[in-house]
């Protein structure tokens, strides 16, 4: 994990990072290049890029988020780059168009999405709208169709009425994304949101969260289903000796093999194929590179 930035200047009704984190700052291009390389000489080949607000990278620094994005994509020994979570309106199409090409940057992005509904993302403060959020779907699913995306939504937050959350729920079951992440809105002394009338119950904020996750269930599963029977390369992780090893491919598909710990940290060919037990991987089968 290489953390790029910290703090952030945007101000959602319901967060209080900025309060507690301060404002969006960074180190620079040429310093988080020098720690990949770092990382690289250490033996590790896959790097994810984290922070609080990471599309906002630059502004401490007179950057940018895609400067950074191409000049570790020429780092020598890293196989593999995530962009952790990014926000819609920072995720900009030559930055999707450059993940398309790039043998580095993986087919994996993690999207805030919060509320599928447009009236609802106005009281969240939130700096864009669904039909922003639905176009960069759209243009990432144009140019890597196996593309994973996750998506962050918050449930019942203050003013997300009946109506409001089925609007949000009809959006999101539309959307050609991978899995959510979904979190149930707790209140925050010092927010903005606070001032909003409409509260939702514990029980209603439960049954939204619910709901929302069998969704994710359904749409993962048929995800990971489309790539049974396919060969993928897949970067084995390290395991506790009888149990399975595991590892992901490119887009973020979790494959489980048998242990051999001469496999961790390894680049290998698996075919896909079907579900393990728990439905939380594919079985995969090991080929001869």
């Amino acid at each position: 994990f290489l953390k790029v930035q910290d703090g952030c200047d945007y101000f959602c009704s319901y967060c209080t990072i900025p309060f507690a984190r301060g404002r969006s700052r960074n180190g620079t291009v040429a310093s988080m290049v020098e720690q990949a390389r770092q990382a690289a000489a250490e033996g590790g080949k896959e790097i994810v890029l984290t922070g609080v607000n990471i599309g906002d990278f630059g502004k401490t620094t007179g950057e940018t988020f895609f400067d950074l994005v191409k000049a570790l994509d020429q780092v020598e020994g890293i196989e593999r780059y995530r962009i952790s979570s990014i926000e819609p309106n920072l995720l900009t199409d030559e930055i999707i168009e450059f993940v398309s090409r790039s043998r580095r940057f993986m087919p994996h992005f993690h999207i805030p999405l919060q509320s599928g509904c447009d009236e609802v993302l106005k009281l969240m403060r939130r700096r864009y709208d669904t039909a922003l959020f639905a176009s960069k779907v759209k243009k990432i699913k144009e140019v890597m169709p196996d593309a994973f995306i996750g998506v962050d939504v918050i449930v019942g937050t203050r003013g997300e009425t009946e109506e409001y959350f089925e609007q949000a729920y009809q959006f999101i079951s539309g959307l050609d994304v991978t899995q959510l992440h979904v979190f149930s809105y707790s209140e925050r002394p010092g927010t903005q949101a606070l001032k909003i009338d409409y509260v939702v119950s514990p029980e209603e904020k439960h049954q939204r969260s619910q709901r929302l996750l069998t969704l994710s269930d359904e749409k993962t599963r048929a995800f990971y289903t489309r790539h049974i029977g396919q060969t993928m390369q897949v970067l084995m992780e390290k395991s506790k000796a009888g149990t399975p090893m595991h590892g992901f491919t490119a887009n973020y598909i979790r494959v489980e093999v048998e242990n051999d710990e001469s496999l961790d940290n390894q680049m290998i060919n698996v075919r896909l194929g079907e579900f393990n037990e728990d439905m939380t991987a594919l079985k995969g089968t090991i080929l001869m590179n």
